[in-house]
């Protein structure tokens, strides 16, 4: 799949806190969080995608990338 999510380098790299922190701020469960995070091909659904960009006021591009593989 050439769509990808890059919640793991935002939380990392960006946010440099712990996933348990990034579920309590957006209000996603952790279940999803850790999905998300241990998991690059599984996408947002609309729902999550909101909550996060919400929280921090970004673009979902920020969150997704395309990738030629």
């Amino acid at each position: 799949m050439p769509v990808r999510n890059t919640i793991r380098r935002f939380i990392d790299e960006k946010l440099k806190i712990t996933r348990y922190e990034f579920s309590e701020r957006t209000g996603l469960s952790k279940t999803t969080v850790y999905n998300l995070y241990d998991n690059p091909e599984q996408i947002p659904n609309g729902l999550a995608l909101n909550k996060i960009c919400d929280c921090y006021k970004i673009q979902p591009c920020e969150l997704l990338e395309w990738r030629e593989d």
